[in-house]
C-alpha cells in the first residue's frame, strides 16, 4: 500500500480563483460546494473543490479510485475518514491534509453538530468535476433520492463511471460487469444527453 501523508498547515486560508468562484447547493443534503479550480482552468491537471457539509452529513460511503490521487485538506471543523480499510477511522481536523493514492480505500463523513469545511484536490481530474456536478445538478432537479443518489440508474451508471470510484462491498467483477452495462445501454439512448447542461460551458 503507497504511504499516506499527514500535514499540518498554519494558513488554511482558500487561494482566490482566477474567476469567481463558483457556488453550488445541494437541496436535498445540504452540502455545498464551491469550485475552486476547475478542470479547465488547471488545463485538465486537477480541480480543486471546497466542501461544506452540514452537522451529520453523510459525506460518502468507502470506495477507492484506481486512478486519482485525492488530497483533503480541512478548513474548519472536523472532518471523520476511514482511510485504507473499513473501520480504520481518523479525524482530520482544521489545518490538517490528508493526501490518498490512487487505489486505497477512503470515506468520509460530518458526525459532529457543526459545520465541517474541506477542500478535495483530484489528481489527474478525469471527469470527476462532471461527476459532483452531475450529482448535484440531479439533487436541483429534483431527480434524486432522499439520500442523495440518482433515481435513474442509467443516470447513476454514466456519473459512477466518469468519478474513476469502485465503491467497497458489492463484488468487483459483478459491479464493473453492471455498470459497464448500464453505461452501454445509456449510450444506446443518448441519455448522456439529459446531463450535459450540468457540466457544458464549464
Amino acid at each position: 500500500m503507497k504511504p499516506m501523508n499527514v500535514q499540518t498547515h498554519s494558513n488554511t486560508s482558500i487561494a482566490t480563483a482566477a474567476v469567481q468562484p463558483e457556488l453550488i447547493i445541494n437541496p436535498v443534503t445540504g452540502d455545498r460546494m464551491t469550485i475552486l479550480h476547475s478542470t479547465n482552468e488547471s488545463a485538465g491537471t486537477y480541480v480543486k473543490i471546497c466542501f461544506d457539509l452540514p452537522p451529520g452529513a453523510k459525506g460518502s460511503p468507502l470506495h477507492y479510485h484506481p486512478n486519482m490521487n485525492e488530497t483533503f485538506t480541512v478548513l474548519r471543523g472536523c472532518l471523520e475518514m476511514e482511510i485504507g480499510r473499513k473501520g480504520n477511522r481518523r479525524t482530520l481536523k482544521a489545518g490538517e491534509s490528508l493526501r490518498v493514492p490512487a487505489g486505497v480505500q477512503h470515506s468520509f463523513c460530518n458526525i459532529s453538530n457543526d459545520w465541517v469545511t474541506f477542500t478535495s484536490e483530484n489528481q489527474p481530474p478525469g471527469q470527476f468535476e462532471q461527476f459532483i456536478r452531475g450529482m448535484y445538478g440531479l439533487a436541483i432537479d429534483g431527480k434524486v433520492n432522499g439520500e442523495g443518489m440518482p433515481t435513474n440508474l442509467l443516470h447513476f451508471a454514466l456519473l459512477l463511471k466518469k468519478a474513476d470510484t469502485i465503491l467497497v462491498g458489492p463484488p468487483l467483477f459483478v459491479q464493473k460487469l453492471l455498470v459497464n452495462t448500464l453505461v452501454q445501454i445509456a449510450n444506446w439512448v443518448g441519455v448522456e444527453r439529459s446531463l450535459l447542461k450540468y457540466w457544458n460551458n464549464k
